[in-house]
């Protein structure tokens, strides 16, 4: 009987450990999903980004190709 205290402590620790790890997992489930949602926003915010841009080059393009009036053509 002198190792039933050791067994009982070892039993309350490994019962802390799995309580311990279960949380762990869980707060670490809850960082990939909010990381993982804030990565999709900003690949969502810098394709808009890449597609003004774009339009914005093809708009200024248009312009310097076309005249302003017609009677700046020569």
């Amino acid at each position: 009987m002198p190792y039933l205290p050791t067994y009982v402590l070892l039993a309350v620790g490994l019962l802390l450990l799995v309580v311990l790890l279960v949380r762990t997992i869980g707060v670490l489930r809850r960082l990939r999903r909010t990381v993982s949602m804030v990565s999709a926003a900003a690949h969502d915010r810098t394709g808009l980004l890449r597609a003004r841009s774009a339009a914005l080059r093809v708009a200024v393009a248009q312009r310097r190709e076309a005249p302003r009036t017609q009677y700046h053509r020569q």
